[in-house]
């Protein structure tokens, strides 16, 4: 028995996946043309499954502050922002963003992954209890692993299971977390916000909300889920990233509770890895300005979702439950999803297949997210791949 024993299952799945479509664990972004275009293993390619909702990973500002920022501060922090690691642009961003967010104070994390790791390893513990929807992200689960806290899932998207839930633990009289997400990263469906919050405050629990992907997305504001439904003041922490609409890598969690500091000094996530590049935190600033100012950018994202969701739905294909910038069609046969997706390739298309056990009902999918920087030839040229690859 060796060290390695425990992958032979892997192994064997992953030969198997290779038998129907090779490509897919072959593929290589070669060259960056734009923040909608690449070169994917030698052809040039239209990137319809980047999460680069707003465009602004390209943005000429953005880059310009990120530029700026490496000649006059250098290209790291080599150090954690509870040792050498936390400088002023850390500080201004924080501000910013609880500003953006009207809440009183803001953790700024190197990664959205670490934001979750932080938070739930850290708020609650031995004794307390997260409620989670089943369909929330690997990185909410594995935070909540970590600070060994018990852990409850509800059905997904469904309030009152959230209730019957939260009505057993009431005699138990410990503190709870719950946790949704607002645009969920799989079928793009919203979370039923105001429900949850109504059912959090009837039974004095906690919620956080991980608005990765509605930042910027949804809202008057572009705040995400909680702006559009209404129910801000109802949500207690909101943790999102800078790795989707502000075109950047990083994390953030915004909270009115004025013990929000206190994580600092107590997150091993926070306090043991690196703080985030200065040109990250220049290039995410001046991304925050941008989507606080330019709402046409959310509009243009709008249009483009409502256009290709519609065009694969005129075409049959099994989607999610909503319109989003996050468009996944749905699939029984890996065979024929694999076929549908070289055909997507061949085309010059490149989206995300998703295949069990990461996506949430056990079916394959090819997730498509589109950008307001998809211009209409683009949006053209995509709908007229998936229309001649189904025929």
């Amino acid at each position: 028995m060796t060290i390695f024993d425990k992958f032979q299952q892997l192994a064997a799945a992953r030969q198997q996946l290779e038998q129907h479509a090779s490509d897919f664990f072959n593929v290589v972004v070669e060259e960056i043309i734009s923040g909608t275009e690449a070169i994917v293993n030698g052809r040039r390619m239209i990137l319809a499954g980047s999460n680069n909702y707003l465009g602004l990973s390209f943005n000429a500002d953005c880059i310009e502050a990120a530029c700026q920022a490496a000649r006059e501060e250098g290209t790291g922090t080599t150090g954690s922002r509870m040792a050498n690691g936390t400088f002023s642009g850390h500080v201004a961003l924080e501000k910013e963003l609880a500003e953006y967010f009207n809440r009183r104070g803001t953790i700024v994390f190197s990664t959205g992954y670490i934001a979750n790791l932080a938070m739930l390893s850290t708020l609650v513990g031995p004794g307390e209890v997260i409620l989670l929807d089943a369909d929330c992200h690997a990185s909410i689960y594995d935070g909540c692993r970590l600070g060994g806290a018990e852990v409850i899932r509800f059905r997904h998207n469904d309030a009152a299971d959230l209730e019957k839930r939260l009505g057993r633990l009431e005699q138990r009289n410990t503190n709870v977390l719950v946790v949704a997400e607002g645009l969920y990263s799989m079928l793009g469906d919203r979370a039923p916000l105001a429900d949850i919050v109504a059912v959090k405050q009837k039974y004095g629990a906690y919620l956080m909300v991980d608005e990765a992907h509605s930042l910027g997305v949804l809202g008057e504001n572009g705040r995400g889920l909680a702006e559009e439904a209404g129910v801000e003041e109802g949500v207690d922490f909101v943790v999102g990233t800078f790795s989707k609409s502000l075109g950047a890598i990083g994390g953030f969690c915004v909270s009115n509770h004025p013990e929000l500091n206190l994580v600092r000094y107590a997150s091993r996530p926070y306090v043991f890895t690196a703080s985030s590049s200065p040109s990250i935190i220049a290039s995410t600033r001046k991304a925050l300005q941008i989507l606080s100012t330019q709402s046409q950018l959310r509009q243009r994202l709008w249009d483009n979702a409502n256009l290709l969701y519609s065009t694969l739905q005129e075409l049959g294909l099994a989607l999610g439950p909503e319109v989003s910038p996050i468009i996944a069609a749905r699939f029984e046969d890996m065979q024929e999803v694999f076929a549908f997706w070289s055909g997507l390739l061949q085309r010059g298309v490149y989206v995300n297949l998703v295949l069990p056990p990461a996506t949430p009902d056990g079916r394959c999918l090819l997730r498509c997210s589109v950008s307001a920087g998809h211009t209409p030839e683009q949006m053209d040229h995509i709908c007229q791949a998936f229309r001649e690859v189904k025929g």
